[in-house]
């Protein structure tokens, strides 16, 4: 498994178990950049060693710190759909922008809004990164367009998302588009060497309570599908990232949202795990 990070000296790669970041020899400040400039990521991926620094370190970035477009997966599994009540009709997969703006990395503090401090939840989601431009591609081939997967927690301020702030309509968009609403890391990995890269295991801890428990597979549209659907609605460029979608196990219906101090800790199998402390 290869696995890519950002971090504010250039791309590395971590090696020997995830302790030790080796510094790339790239020309480019970070994996989206490199993307955009038309580097593939098996080049890379493989790219000579400059330097090599213990990942303490390292001070990792998003892996993607300002993607041209985010697109986001809604009710994308069916225990997130019951326990949320949707009475939905979509067939096809629900799908959102949010903000590049929103983006932080793994170790950053999630901000609360001063328009919406009260009820910000957290939603644990696989994400893809596009390796390359991808415009109305079939599901057959959707893999070919990737460069890996990443971690998102979709950060949601609910009252802006349910219409619940007096003066403003519903806006799902904009309640997931406040700065620091889109951590994303700690790596990217690539894609040839999970044994089946549409079965990962996601897990996310408030604190030490374990909220969400699922397994990628469980995913009503996963990512062949995903990727093709969004590719017909808009061009996707390298370096786009789309959030696949949250499992059960969100805060909100039981009122249970984020709190100054709390700590965010979501992990798949294979990427690793990305941790944020609300401020």
């Amino acid at each position: 498994m290869t696995r890519l990070v950002s971090t504010a000296k250039g791309i590395g790669r971590l090696e020997d178990d995830g302790e030790t970041v080796a510094l790339l020899d790239l020309d480019a400040a970070d994996l989206g950049a490199a993307l955009g400039a038309g580097l593939d990521i098996a080049s890379i991926a493989t790219a000579a060693v400059r330097d090599g620094v213990p990942v303490a370190q390292a001070q990792l970035i998003a892996p993607v710190p300002r993607p041209s477009k985010i697109w986001a997966g809604g009710y994308a599994y069916a225990d997130h759909r019951t326990e949320v009540d949707y009475n939905g009709v979509a067939v096809e997969p629900v799908v959102f922008p949010k903000a590049p703006s929103s983006v932080i990395g793994t170790g950053e503090q999630i901000r609360f809004p001063k328009a919406a401090p009260d009820e910000v939840d957290y939603e644990g989601e696989l994400a893809v990164v596009i390796g390359r431009r991808a415009t109305d591609v079939s599901e057959a081939e959707a893999y070919a367009f990737v460069a890996g997967f990443t971690i998102v927690n979709d950060v949601s301020a609910r009252d802006v998302q349910k219409g619940r702030i007096p003066g403003r309509a519903a806006n799902v968009t904009a309640a997931k588009s406040f700065d620091t609403f889109t951590p994303m890391g700690p790596a990217l990995a690539t894609l040839d060497e999970f044994a089946d890269p549409d079965d990962l295991h996601l897990r996310t801890w408030i604190d030490d309570e374990l909220r969400q428990d699922a397994r990628t597979s469980q995913l009503i549209h996963p990512v062949p599908a995903l990727v093709s659907y969004v590719s017909r609605q808009t061009t996707l460029e390298p370096g786009d990232v789309i959030a696949t979608g949250t499992p059960a196990g969100v805060g909100h219906k039981q009122g249970r949202f984020l709190r100054s101090g709390t700590e965010v800790r979501i992990e798949i199998e294979g990427i690793g795990s990305l941790v944020n402390i609300c401020a």
